[in-house]
């Protein structure tokens, strides 16, 4: 029935008819009565091609049969009307008769020698256009160049009767004598799907059997065009109730593959499934299961029974429309693991605001959020509709790009950018010029007259001589912060993720030498910069966490923020040191100890009873002591060693690119302001200032709105994906998919 309903379906978008959406009101049946009517309309359409097909290809025929008339009919008058001038020219030169019989053109001889046998025959027919020279080649390689090739186009496209498309043809006349010849020519023509139809020499008959071809034709479309409109009309019939009838056998075909996953008992004479549910879903499903053994009116009950497994459980977050989308952006890395930490918790909140850091600017994030504003006002009517890839992609997403814009708008307030463009919002600058005409502002610099901006980045900094080398520093350091924060986060959760499970090694030989070696290091340097933040220090913090490996007794000399910092840096740098063995050794030699405590003596447990196999239970004691391989468990805390120590390294260096990102949106936005709009807007003229505007409009939109935050997307995916959940994220797990009828619409068969 589905491979019939898949049929039907392909047929109607063959046809171009449209199929009702909404079905039309029938009564319902049952599957029996669908099997027969499903046959019943098969075996009809079937029949209804069959004959469509023959009455096409009968026309299509007749159609080629014309076309060769027409046109050989014009190629062998034309090649008569030469006869005369042909004759001529052999009176008025002496040829000897028997040296040059042999030599004379066959076309001539075929016209001075009439219908003998010894005179030219023709063979005329159609040929695909693209074919026609290899055939012409083909042709007098055979014959030797004893025959004589004459083509005209067909001068309309012809239904190809393979493929059914529409094709450019050549009518074709080939002249020969013999009928070794004909042989070959016939069986070259087969050969390269050529059409033969004969037509008569006399003109007369040609134009009878031209009439006589052309009335046929006039029936067969009126035939064919009623032929047509009754097909049309049987598959509008099957296309209005096609969708129920689909779901209906989805449904049917869904419930049978879930009976096959049920097992028979025999001695019960009832079925057995085993599956997963929800703890909070159990007295619903009693409930349903009650009802069901009411309304079946089944002598036994359904018995609903909780059983212990060793298998691990799906995962089953519970979402909404809002956290949807941050919960299918962690999935797209690996499902978590069952009662595994959901990172999706975390980065409702973080992935924006990372997004933000990069993209910060609030003429930017007021167009990101009109954008999710007109997504989410026009939720209903969307979600109804069938969207091309990119708006379903933008509407899935629609809170995520909402809190994007709102982070935007708050990064773009602290960086003081308004499409690059600085505003005095939150009160006076704190620095002022020298002078009144503040020709020096660029040279000399301003001078600090008030107490700081309130909020966010002063104005005066913009265009000033040190702007970039402030901006860069503040965005790099912040960087950095937010970094080592983000990572203390991942190893924080790895804590609570074993602690939860019970697991003292994880927390004792992997939580606490990770915290310890991550911030002995970076977070000894986020402390620097808040410190020299904080006391206004000129210190070198390059130079202070070189030298930190470098020499670690070394004076510091001006780069002391603090008293004692050399001893701090020791003590730090064998910390970090002590750290490193400290994951990598303990682990698997106290996993190598439990593990003897536990099966020691265990072993001997079987000897002498025959009759127990200790291999038949799954939980035997020489199975689960085969599991334990100590070589594979040092080599993965080793790799998982090695690349924690590593990547620290590379994981805080990677955060810069909140830097990176935020200093290039920052400048593209500023060129785009100074050398399109400005630079427009200093002309007189109406037009320049407008093609300067649309520019500037296109240049926003295109590239800073939709590719700048495309990469900005994608850079805070890379920084939650690596940086953040391999500090605690397993992400092998499998999702719960519950049997549902809902969704059956949407799957494929």
């Amino acid at each position: 029935m589905s491979r019939k309903l898949n049929y039907f379906s392909d047929q109607i978008n063959k046809a171009g008819v449209k199929s009702s959406v909404r079905p039309a009101l029938q009564p319902e049946i049952d599957l029996e009565e669908l099997e027969a009517k499903l046959a019943e309309h098969e075996h009809e359409l079937l029949e209804m091609n069959t004959n469509s097909g023959t009455l096409q290809q009968t026309y299509n025929e007749l159609l080629e049969f014309k076309l060769v008339l027409s046109k050989a009919g014009g190629i062998l008058a034309s090649s008569h009307n030469h006869a005369t001038p042909a004759d001529r020219e052999l009176d008025e030169h002496i040829y000897d008769n028997e040296g040059d019989e042999g030599n004379g053109y066959l076309l001539e001889q075929g016209i001075h020698q009439g219908t003998s046998e010894s005179g030219v025959r023709f063979v005329s027919g159609i040929i695909l256009k693209s074919k026609a020279l290899a055939f012409e080649r083909m042709l007098f390689r055979a014959t030797r160049g004893n025959m004589f090739f004459n083509q005209a186009s067909a001068g309309e496209p012809v239904n190809d009767p393979i493929s059914g498309e529409e094709v450019e043809k050549t009518v074709f006349v080939v002249f020969f004598s013999g009928e070794q010849a004909k042989a070959k020519i016939l069986r070259i023509c087969a050969s390269f799907g050529a059409s033969c139809y004969p037509v008569p020499e006399e003109m007369v008959k040609q134009r009878q059997i031209f009439r006589e071809v052309s009335a046929r034709l006039a029936d067969l479309e009126v035939t064919l065009d009623a032929g047509i409109q009754h097909r049309n009309k049987a598959l509008e019939s099957v296309g209005s109730q096609l969708w129920r009838w689909t779901i209906m056998v989805k449904k049917e075909k869904a419930v049978y593959d879930t009976l096959n996953m049920l097992n028979f008992d025999v001695t019960k004479k009832c079925l057995v499934g085993e599956g997963w549910c929800p703890i909070f879903a159990k007295s619903q499903i009693k409930d349903v299961l009650q009802r069901a053994t009411l309304h079946s009116n089944s002598q036994i009950g359904i018995i609903f029974h909780e059983m212990d497994t060793t298998d691990s459980p799906p995962t089953y977050f519970r979402t909404d429309k809002f956290t949807n989308a941050f919960q299918e952006i962690v999935d797209a890395y690996g499902v978590a693991r069952y009662e595994e930490a959901n990172p999706a918790v975390y980065s409702v909140i973080t992935f924006p605001f990372l997004f933000a850091v990069m993209f910060g600017d609030w003429g930017h994030g007021i167009c990101l959020l009109l954008g999710a504003l007109f997504l989410i006002l026009r939720e209903k009517k969307l979600s109804s509709q069938k969207l091309d890839s990119f708006t379903e992609m933008a509407f899935g997403g629609r809170y995520v790009i909402l809190l994007m814009a709102l982070f935007s708008i708050y990064c773009g307030l602290i960086y003081n950018e308004f499409f690059s463009v600085p505003f005095h919002i939150f009160g006076k600058s704190a620095y002022a010029c020298r002078e009144n005409s503040c020709s020096d502002a660029h040279t000399a610099g301003l001078l600090k007259v008030r107490d700081p901006y309130p909020f966010g980045v002063d104005p005066s900094w913009r265009g000033s001589r040190s702007e970039l080398p402030f901006l860069n520093s503040l965005k790099m350091k912040m960087s950095i912060l937010m970094g080592v924060s983000q990572m203390n986060l991942g190893i924080l959760l790895s804590y609570f993720d074993a602690k939860y499970h019970g697991n003292v090694l994880d927390i004792r030989y992997q939580f606490i030498p990770q915290m310890i070696f991550l911030n002995s290091l970076f977070g000894y340097l986020a402390l620097l910069i808040l410190i020299k933040w904080c006391t206004g220090s000129k210190s070198d913090l390059y130079h202070v966490m070189i030298y930190m490996f470098l020499d670690p007794a070394g004076d510091l000399g001006e780069n002391q923020l603090f008293w004692g910092q050399k001893e701090l840096q020791i003590l730090l740098l064998l910390l970090a040191i002590v750290a490193v063995p400290w994951m990598l050794f303990p682990k698997p030699f106290i996993l190598k100890k439990l593990h003897k405590e536990r099966f020691q003596g265990h072993t001997y447990r079987f000897l002498g009873t025959s009759e127990m196999d200790p291999d038949s239970e799954p939980d035997s004691a020489r199975a689960r002591h085969d599991d334990f391989n100590f070589s594979e468990v040092f080599v993965h805390q080793m790799i998982h060693s090695i690349e924690f120590v590593l990547g620290a390294v590379s994981n805080t260096a990677s955060y810069l690119r909140l830097w990176a990102l935020s200093l290039a949106h920052s400048e593209l936005s500023t060129v785009f302001y100074e050398k399109l709009l400005l630079l427009a807007w200093g002309y007189d003229s109406l037009i320049v200032k407008l093609v300067g505007l649309t520019v500037f409009a296109f240049a926003t939109a295109f590239i800073l709105l939709m590719m700048e935050s495309l990469s900005a997307f994608l850079h805070a995916l890379r920084l939650h994906w690596v940086e953040f959940m391999n500090k605690f994220y397993h992400g092998d797990g499998y999702k719960f998919k519950p049997f549902s009828f809902a969704l059956l619409a949407d799957e494929e068969d």
